[in-house]
């Protein structure tokens, strides 16, 4: 294997370690067995010769429709989902130089949640739930306008950009919760399955309305891997080596406002995935962020898949929501690094 391929293509240029391309093949390989298992199995287990057979069209009846009807749209927007949410978390961290943010943390989900769940108590009945993605959106783009002019002081530094996002993330979180208590209990109960965040009822016009977003937000990211790359060596030493810290800074966190927007608003606020997935990635690979972001991207959408799965079958028959389960993991792994910035 060569040591390294070097990709060139238009505005991209960067080389991959043969151990990066390696460890991404090995990966995309394990995603489809995760992928192969999340479709065979259900309330109805089906064999997963049977799932290759529906996959390819040679399977009809009652298997086909379950595997291409109902499990693989779901499961396909369980990986993309949980794919943007981890890079929006790989750019954050390095945007900030803390290994301790993502979008949930530093308020981005949270603004998202407060839109999503005022439009769900106020608007939803006049306007129509397909309005809801477009307010999560609208939200997690406000939250991060917020978050960005109070933290400018001659500049944005990453300390004020963290601190004051766990500020406002708190504040919107009261607001949220207070708005729920005061709603119907309907509207109560499906805000909290949406706070919690779940892919289930997820069809192909869902998959659809979300893969254009990330087939350009994606290459945007890969676009700008050397100015992310050069973010977490500093203002100081990433302004001498000609990067225009201020305006990147704010192009990278609208890139990452926009990734984790369009994923919070088709799956709800599911957590800690935009923290945990650049984790695991970086102790497989280097940390070049063009070979890092393919690799975190599938961890995360693995993640939540086998979130997913454990939710609709753990428990069946009920669905639990795939956000508990993240949760579950993500919350001690939260408390872990807590402790071991410590030292």
């Amino acid at each position: 294997m060569a040591k390294s391929l070097r990709v060139r293509a238009g505005p991209l240029a960067f080389a991959l370690p043969g151990r990066t391309i390696a460890v991404t093949a090995a990966l995309i390989l394990v995603v489809a067995a995760v992928m192969l298992l999340s479709l065979s199995r259900g309330t109805v287990a089906i064999g997963p010769g049977t799932v290759l057979q529906a996959l390819l069209g040679q399977a009809e009846g009652p298997e086909g429709f379950v595997v291409n009807t109902l499990r693989l749209p779901r499961t396909v927007m369980a990986f993309l989902v949980g794919a943007a949410l981890a890079v929006a978390g790989l750019i954050l961290q390095a945007l900030v130089r803390n290994p301790l943010a993502s979008p949930d943390i530093i308020g981005i989900s949270g603004g998202a949640s407060v839109a999503a769940v005022a439009f769900l108590s106020f608007l939803a009945p006049q306007l129509g739930a397909q309005w809801l993605p477009l307010f999560a959106i609208a939200g997690a783009l406000l939250a991060a306008a917020g978050i960005y002019l109070l933290a400018w002081r001659s500049g944005v530094t990453p300390a004020r950009l963290v601190l004051i996002g766990i500020g406002l993330s708190a504040a919107m979180g009261a607001a949220t919760t207070l708005m729920i208590t005061l709603s119907p209990i309907a509207t109560t109960m499906t805000a909290y399955i949406w706070l919690t965040g779940s892919v289930y009822g997820s069809d192909w016009a869902d998959v659809q309305a979300l893969l254009p977003w990330l087939a350009l937000l994606l290459p945007l990211a890969l676009r700008h891997a050397r100015a992310i790359d050069l973010q977490e060596f500093g203002d100081t030493l990433a302004t001498g080596l000609g990067l225009p810290v201020q305006r990147n800074r704010l192009l990278l966190l609208v890139l990452s406002v926009a990734l984790a927007g369009v994923a919070v608003a088709h799956a709800g606020a599911i957590g800690f995935v935009g923290l945990m997935a650049p984790h695991i990635a970086r102790r497989l690979v280097a940390r070049q962020f063009a070979g890092l972001a393919p690799v975190t991207a599938l961890i995360g959408g693995m993640l939540v898949v086998l979130a997913d799965l454990v939710g609709r079958t753990l428990f069946a028959p009920l669905d639990v929501p795939a956000g508990v389960f993240v949760s579950a993991i993500g919350a001690p792994f939260f408390i872990y690094l807590l402790f071991r910035q410590r030292f």
